[in-house]
């Protein structure tokens, strides 16, 4: 026999036993080797770091990809799903650096690469147990034992290869380029690296002078707010097509060259300056002027110190003069090389090595950080008067995403995946590619590939996957290398690794007579590893290559909307370039969880809560639901707040697991007390005649198609509010309204059609939101399954294949009847509300305005409904609103239009005030109207209707609302009769929460006894058949003699009247002992009686001695004793006896 359901729940524990039973059945691996052989489904899992703990964004990412993963697989396809870990890079080697008080590679070769790195492989793996144990307890079924790291050989070949098909096709690279530099990290960063993370703040912002040469006593001024590169300083630049003006500054007595359109930069007031020449600034070209500093001056036989001419320099800041320093710029670095300033092969100009300290080349500051030594560099350019303003701005700068220090733009050497040739190659490939939501594919995907550069991918580093080139001291011989094999072959070495300790050694023999080859000492980028997961995770094309190649692109990827500039992009890059096609078919873009303040969430201000903590306290189906039903879904931002998980449980769990508990107790009633047993075929046709049965059956078939269709589409944003509002329906209305036929106050059949609806719709929907709702559709279905047939029991209901809608089973007309009753309800509601009229007390009549003949058919169909629910005794329809006396008025909220109406305010109220009725109703159709220039909206203005005169008797009772297009009034003033009956009402309710006190089910006999004023006493004799007709039970009026077993009393009061309930157990024909008792009943039904006391009432018993009568009575050797047959209220050691005198409690 089915256990019954509890009627309380901890969330979170029973989680926990459901995932020890996935544990006991391995339930993911059946899942796996069921789904064998069905169509493959392809998912492709973004590797993280394990160096830290899994953060919100974590949580976000797994749950969206467990949710498409799970649907994936219940939807008839074979989902393999491995976890990765990226190993390698700036994330690791900067803890172990920090660790080590590294500051340089200097360091490093110290202490030896091998050491190094061997302290690396250490850490890599730090929070992997962690990571496991909250990914498990998340819900997230994904193959932990199958994974993939980035510095597994297979992993790390399969990068040779993938670097070799590039080298190959000539798109590898060596070159100069200036690059976002981490000094923290001593390596430069991919251009998408530097847009990871841009912080605001401020620095110097200064005009400098640069007397000409030829022009004596005029100078060119420049701003810039980067002091520390005017040393390395080689030319000036203007746009030639801007206007530059020669003008006399009255204050400092000089003569400056600026442009036009630029002096607000230097002067206030026009007064300050005087204009004494224009001229367009490609007629300063070639004008040479004095060094700020000589360290380069050698380079002024190279044409160095000259203007030079290019538009990039604009007129939105600064002078219109930019002073370059080429190897500290992109631009500077592209004019110069155009003017043969510099050129590609010479020594770069970069006097800062990797640490971002100055080198000996600038001997004034030799070994200073260079944004430290700004404030020695002011001081000379004061000293030599060439400072003509300072100030500072505030502005966005990169910083290192990994050490979260600044970033430097500097020319270095380094290794280039050739990505601008191929803008349009990579657009092509993005237009083949579906995306949710569709604006990041579009915009700022879309717009980062047209502007796509060249891949930097090596990196200066030491724990990483080398890149495999070989080139001879000349530099003329290289050897790319795209397996181990063939390394083996090239060097006659046996190789087992390929880190940088076991290759780095290694020649391979020049075939050019060149004596041997050496491996560069870079490393790949981190990214450039991630970006060839595809390939690395199933060692391509060394095996698996058939699997692969069929299952490639994958069907679905998702990760947050930071990803665009980084997993996505190297993915889709690498992707086009050897296969010409994208990475992946569908991609489901997540944004950013923030802290609750819309901070980002900070260990250090411990601004967000554990998200452990949270899954202890609410479980991990609440967070799950909590973060897909949010905007951070549609690749907007989410502000974490813990409530909003909490309002899960209260708002959608608990109501749901009520309506499971209701059922489950009802089908027990049932079969109990029709003695034949409850079991639910779904093959069967349903066959329902019941008006709500027909629609709650059609509202969740509708919710199927409905849901497969947007999961179909990727549209999560869509499916779960549809799901949330289908558990509202199901719970707040058809269980609500169906309550009596539920319990079997109708008829047996309709009792029976009733509970095989309910539990139709209750197995449907625990099937299709399993894949979101893992653990609470599991426990719902462990008890579900116990009334299907033998051969359709699953052990899991996530071995069960998702739902398949019904057309036939589809009545749009009935969900629409439906909704209008749901209107006017709604409506009737408000009114109650508004006038603190309690539900319990009936009124007399409701009438329902329309000005849809159809609409109004609908109600007068289902006004049973409306007036058992609105507890009215009659229900009116009509089209005619003037027959009513109401009107609209509209009232301004001035709390929120105040502060932008202002001095408007007056004017504004008194349009409104004289609002003709049309302008209101199609504002309350619009939700806008425009007053006085001003655009005013549904937040900003209340509509009510009043009555018009109060001439009418009838109508002055009557208060109105709209809702949905309905107008709904409602008699308010409610007559003698209708309070009695509120006030019966308040008896039966004080009777049900004192039985739901006591643990009490409703099949329990029992003899209520109550005492109470006259008036009330009045009221239970003339309704005593009313009030027997929920209470099922005979009120029975005085004290409970002595005698009874009392289960639980209390003194309550109803409208000031006092009324004292008591519940007892029925007399037994067996006269009850004199003294006190205790009635035991045994686990299999055998029952006794325990004396607490002796007649004389002396020698009462002890909980030791009670507990050794009990295994004498039933001659047993261990008992546990509880207060309740379902055993949820066990029985205290120190409990007092005596006072459960004449209570029935239950040994096990």
């Amino acid at each position: 026999m089915t256990q019954a359901v509890p009627e309380k729940i901890n969330f979170p524990e029973e989680e926990e036993k459901i995932l020890a039973l996935w544990k006991k059945i391995n339930a993911f691996q059946t899942c796996l080797k069921q789904s064998k052989g069905k169509p493959n489904f392809t998912f492709f899992d973004g590797p993280p770091f394990a160096t830290g703990l899994p953060h919100y964004g974590h949580v976000l990412a797994g749950t969206v990809k467990d949710i498409i993963t799970r649907w994936a697989h219940q939807s008839g396809f074979h989902v393999e799903r491995r976890f990765g870990w990226d190993c390698h890079g700036l994330p690791v080697e900067h803890e172990i650096d920090k660790t080590l008080g590294i500051t340089g590679p200097e360091d490093v070769m110290k202490m030896g690469i091998k050491n190094y790195n061997d302290e690396c492989r250490k850490i890599v793996m730090r929070y992997s147990k962690e990571w496991v144990e909250i990914m498990t307890r998340l819900a997230r079924w994904i193959d932990f034992d199958k994974d993939y790291k980035t510095m597994y050989p297979t992993f790390m070949e399969s990068i040779w290869f993938v670097f070799k098909q590039l080298y190959e096709k000539g798109l590898v690279y060596k070159g100069v380029k200036v690059m976002p530099f981490s000094t923290s990290c001593n390596t430069p960063l991919s251009n998408f690296e530097a847009g990871l993370n841009y912080k605001d703040v401020c620095d110097p912002a200064i005009v400098v002078s640069f007397p000409l040469v030829d022009k004596k006593g005029v100078s060119m001024i420049a701003w810039t707010t980067t002091p520390w590169t005017l040393p390395s300083n080689l030319s000036l630049c203007v746009n030639p097509d801007m206007i530059y003006v020669t003008v006399l500054d009255k204050v400092r007595k000089e003569k400056f060259i600026i442009m036009k359109t630029r002096l607000c930069e230097l002067f206030k007031e026009e007064s300050e300056y005087e204009i004494l020449e224009e001229t367009l600034g490609k007629k300063l070209e070639g004008l040479k002027y004095v060094p700020m500093f000589d360290y380069f001056k050698d380079q002024e036989a190279k044409g160095a110190f000259k203007v030079l001419c290019d538009r990039y320099v604009t007129d939105t800041s600064g002078t219109g003069i930019v002073q370059q320093a080429p190897y500290f710029g992109e631009d500077d670095y592209q004019v110069n090389l155009r003017y043969g300033i510099i050129d590609k092969d010479q020594e770069p100009i970069c006097p800062v090595d990797d640490s971002g300290k100055f080198t000996a080349a600038v001997s004034d500051f030799k070994g200073m950080y260079v944004k430290d030594a700004d404030k020695g560099i002011l001081k000379m350019i004061k000293d030599k008067k060439r400072l003509v303003k300072m100030s500072q701005i505030k502005h966005s700068y990169p910083f290192c995403w990994r050490s979260d220090t600044p970033l430097l733009y500097k020319g270095v050497n380094s290794w280039f995946v050739r990505v601008e040739h191929a803008r349009q190659a990579l657009l092509d490939s993005n237009e083949k590619t579906y995306w949710v939501p569709d604006f990041v594919k579009e915009k700022r995907f879309g717009n980062w590939l047209r502007d796509a550069k060249d891949w930097n991918i090596s990196r200066n580093r030491f724990w990483g996957n080398p890149i495999p080139l070989w080139i001879s001291d000349d530099g003329e011989e290289v050897v790319c290398v795209g397996s181990i094999k063939e390394l083996e072959e090239l060097t006659g070495q046996k190789i087992t690794d390929i880190h940088r300790e076991n290759i780095d050694h290694l020649t391979i023999p020049s075939n050019r007579g060149k004596g041997v080859l050496r491996r560069i000492s870079q490393v790949f980028d981190c990214w450039f590893e991630s970006g060839s997961m595809p390939y690395g995770q199933c060692h391509y094309p060394f095996e698996n290559k058939k699997d692969f190649e069929e299952n490639f692109p994958a069907d679905f990827i998702s990760e947050g909307i930071d990803q665009t500039r980084g997993w996505f992009y190297t993915l889709m890059v690498l992707s086009t370039s050897l296969f010409g096609k994208p990475p992946f078919k569908n991609l489901v873009c997540t944004g950013m969880v923030l802290a609750e303040d819309g901070k980002k969430m900070s260990k250090r201000l411990k601004n967000y809560p554990d998200p452990v903590e949270v899954v202890n306290k609410y479980g991990a189906d609440a967070i799950r639901l909590y973060l897909v039903n949010s905007p951070v879904v549609r690749a907007e931002q989410l502000k974490f707040k813990e409530k909003g998980v909490r309002d899960i449980l209260k708002d959608v769990f608990l109501p749901w697991y009520n309506a499971y508990r209701f059922l489950i107790q009802n089908i027990q009633i049932y079969e109990s007390e029709e003695g034949k047993e409850f079991k639910f075929d779904e093959k069967a046709e349903l066959n329902v005649t019941n008006y709500m049965d027909k629609w709650i059956v059609s509202f969740i078939q509708s919710l199927v198609k409905q849901v497969q269709q947007e999961m179909k589409d990727y549209r999560l944003y869509t499916v779960v509010p549809a799901l949330l509002k289908f558990i509202d329906q199901l719970t707040n209305w058809y269980v609500r309204m169906n309550r009596k036929r539920l319990k079997g106050d109708s008829t047996s059949e309709d009792c029976q059609q009733a509970l095989t609806t309910l539990y139709s719709v209750l197995f449907t929907i625990v099937r299709l939101l399993a894949p979101f709702v893992p653990y609470l559709t599991e426990l719902m279905y462990q008890t579900l399954k116990n009334y299907l047939a033998e051969v359709d029991v699953k052990e899991s209901v996530h071995y069960l294949m998702l739902p398949v809608y019904q057309q036939s089973l589809i009545n749009v007309e009935i969900e629409n009847a439906v909704a209008d009753m749901q209107s006017v309800i709604e409506a009737g509601r408000l009114i109650r509300d508004q006038n603190n009229l309690p539900s319990k007390y009936p009124l007399s009549e409701v009438v329902v305005i329309h000005k849809e003949k159809t609409a109004l058919e609908n109600v007068l169909y289902l006004e049973s409904h409306i007036k058992e629910e609105l507890n009215v005794r009659k229900l009116t329809i009509s089209q005619d609103k003037a027959k009513y006396d109401v009107t609209l008025k509209a009232t301004l909220d001035f709390k929120v239009v105040g502060s932008r109406l202002k001095s408007d305010m007056q004017k504004v109220k008194k349009m409104v005030d004289e609002l003709p009725e049309k302008d209101l109703e199609k504002f309350q159709e619009t939700g806008e109207i425009t007053l006085h220039g001003h655009v005013i909206n549904r937040h900003e203005m209340k509509l009510t209707y009043v009555p018009k005169s109060s001439a009418d008797e009838k109508g002055s009772n009557l208060k109105a609302t709209s809702w949905n297009k309905f107008l709904v009034l409602l008699d308010t003033v409610p007559s003698k009769e209708l309070v009695d009956e509120g006030l019966a009402r308040e008896i039966i309710n004080r009777v049900q929460k004192l039985r739901k006190a006591a643990s009490l089910l409703p099949t329990d006999e029992i003899n209520i006894y109550y005492k109470t004023t006259d008036k009330i006493e009045k009221v239970a004799k003339d309704f005593k058949d009313f009030i027997w007709a929920t209470v099922k039970q005979t009120m029975i009026q005085g004290e409970a003699p002595d005698s009874a077993n009392v289960i639980i009393e209390e003194e309550t009061a109803i409208k000031e009247n006092s009324l004292k309930l008591v519940i007892t157990s029925p007399a037994s024909s067996v006269p009850a002992p004199f003294c006190k008792f205790v009635n035991v009943t045994y686990a299999d039904g055998r029952k006794g009686t325990i004396l607490l006391e002796n007649p004389i009432k002396e020698h009462q018993l002890e909980y030791n001695e009670f507990e050794k009568q009990v295994k004498l009575i039933f001659g047993i050797r261990s008992v546990e004793i509880f207060l309740d047959s379902t055993k949820k209220t066990k029985l205290e050691r120190d409990v007092n006896l005596l006072g459960l005198k004449g209570r029935t409690v239950y040994a096990f």
